[in-house]
């Protein structure tokens, strides 16, 4: 069975799509996510292009990831700069990643309108740019920006590229369709050709502009590719790109080739819901594969049909990527995912426990109110144990009061919060101000209870980020807040909704300490 590598690029190319923008925070989750997914490269961002990615490169160092490697993107050099004088490339070697992809023209109408040089310039800054940074890391991808278009337009100086970058040391020749305007066929008929003209492994970049970006990292891979390179849910700038939700299943479960194990294919969706929460944007109901509907029924005939072969109106069994089958008319949607998140959770449930009807009811009705458990894991276990016992009370609201107080037009807003909790018998009343009123709440709150608590003293807000569930309601409109909180050793999410956002957050906090001290007792 051929393996093939996963190569993805959502926090690069998926952060250029429109309304996305990651925090290095949030680069972090979703690196952690990719690797427990069991893809093989994350590329991580370009280090000299921004400050926070490389914040980035200086935090992922700290994680230790057991399947994939991070890999940093940039371009070849400048054509006016000598390779090792270049500031891009001494970023790239800075970030000290194992694996470093950089891109370069292939399409002669990008050597003579943008970079304004000879193509004898351009191969040589492609076989400079190689081989310098060959000297600095493990391994060099060179992607071939816009080779398709190129190889349109002039084959043999296009090919004429990727055997610069071969000769220079290169470890993958990838082609790229970055216009995303390649049809299959032609795809085909240049990767073939391509093949047979290179030694170095291929891989295989696809943007989705003509909606032929999985179709088309399919066929190379079909002709011999080894790598494909995309995105989680298709992120990416403009149409965006491959979409890994579908790439990964057609290959893996379809196609006959080893991407990642099928236990952790399993956990396609989970990445997918995962990484659209982290962006702060809605779940694609309709997503092959990974959405809600891929595998839902309504007609009478196929529901009785699929109840006695699934088979029947099923393409294949949802279990494998982690989705599951849902009858629109009944409730059979929802038992495993619990069942598979309780043993996650070390949580003893067995399949037919009584109490599984009873949480999920709980999580019909909380999601009916807008809750979503996707990133905020953490609200999700304790939902769970308050169903099956295995809660404990810490402290209760008595009452807490925000003001957010603006004195002067050109000064910013105070924001000062006061919280009254009761812990056993005990009445703690106390105040803290805050950069905001959601800030000054989580001060006021952990300040009444580290006194009884110690340990939440090493609990941080690490990111907040609010939702608008219910559109044409302007500032009346329900809210959904998810925050992550961490510790020295670890990181958890927690959700609270709410018409009003200062409830919605409390909620969030409230379940972020719950969990923090839950843990703490076990």
């Amino acid at each position: 069975m051929k393996k093939i590598e996963i190569y993805d690029t959502t926090l690069r190319d998926g952060a250029q799509a429109e309304d996305v923008a990651f925090s290095v925070e949030d680069k972090i989750r979703i690196t952690e996510k990719l690797d427990d997914l069991g893809v093989h490269y994350i590329e991580g961002g370009w280090p000299g292009s921004n400050p926070k990615d490389v914040e980035y490169f200086k935090k992922v160092k700290k994680l230790k990831l057991k399947n994939a490697v991070v890999v940093a993107f940039g371009s070849t050099h400048r054509p006016k700069i000598k390779v090792d004088n270049d500031p891009n490339m001494k970023s790239l070697v800075e970030s000290q990643a194992k694996v470093i992809t950089i891109f370069g023209k292939t399409w002669d109408f990008h050597v003579k309108e943008a970079l304004k040089i000879t193509l004898e310039a351009n191969l040589g800054i492609i076989h400079n740019s190689v081989a310098y940074l060959k000297k600095h890391a493990e391994k060099v991808f060179f992607d071939a920006e816009h080779f398709f278009d190129g190889y349109k337009g002039n084959p043999a100086f296009a090919v004429k590229c990727l055997l610069a970058a071969q000769k220079a040391g290169a470890d993958r020749l990838v082609l790229c369709d970055t216009n995303g305007g390649t049809l299959p066929d032609e795809l085909r008929k240049i990767v073939h050709e391509v093949i047979k003209q290179v030694k170095t492994p291929i891989g295989i970049h696809a943007h989705n502009d003509s909606d032929c970006a999985v179709a088309n990292s399919l066929a190379a891979v079909e002709l011999g590719a080894v790598q494909v390179q995309g995105t989680i849910n298709g992120l990416g700038e403009r149409c965006g790109n491959a979409n890994l939700c579908s790439v990964l299943p057609n290959l893996q479960a379809k196609s006959g080739f080893r991407c990642i194990s099928d236990e952790n294919l399993k956990k396609l969706r989970d990445a997918s819901r995962f990484v659209n929460e982290i962006a702060n944007m809605s779940h694609f109901k309709r997503q092959p594969f990974v959405g809600d509907s891929a595998f839902a029924h309504k007609g009478g005939i196929h529901v009785s049909a699929i109840r006695k072969r699934p088979e029947t109106y099923e393409h294949m069994r949802p279990e494998l990527v982690g989705n599951s089958q849902r009858v629109l008319i009944s409730d059979m949607a929802g038992r495993s995912n619990i069942l598979r998140k309780a043993e996650e959770f070390k949580i003893r449930l067995d399949a037919d426990s009584p109490e599984i009807q009873g949480i999920l009811d709980r999580m019909k009705d909380l999601e009916h109110q807008g809750f979503q458990f996707e990133g905020a894991e953490a609200s999700f276990e304790l939902l769970l144990k308050k169903a099956l016992g295995l809660h404990r009370r810490f402290f209760d609201l008595v009452g807490f009061r925000v003001i957010d107080e603006k004195r002067h037009e050109n000064e910013e807003p105070l924001s000062e919060a006061t919280i009254m909790v009761r812990v056993g018998k005990h009445i703690e009343h106390t105040a803290a101000t805050g950069n905001g009123p959601v800030n000054a709440l989580d001060n006021a709150i952990r300040k009444a209870l580290e006194k009884f608590y110690p340990e939440l003293k090493a609990v941080r807000l690490l990111d907040y980020k609010v939702r608008v569930l219910t559109t044409g309601k302007g500032t009346s409109a329900k809210v959904r807040v998810l925050i992550e909180s961490g510790d020295e050793l670890h990181k958890w999410g927690t959700v609270g909704v709410s018409e009003n956002i200062i409830e919605a957050s409390w909620q969030a906090l409230v379940d972020s300490i719950e969990y923090k001290l839950l843990k703490e007792k076990e």
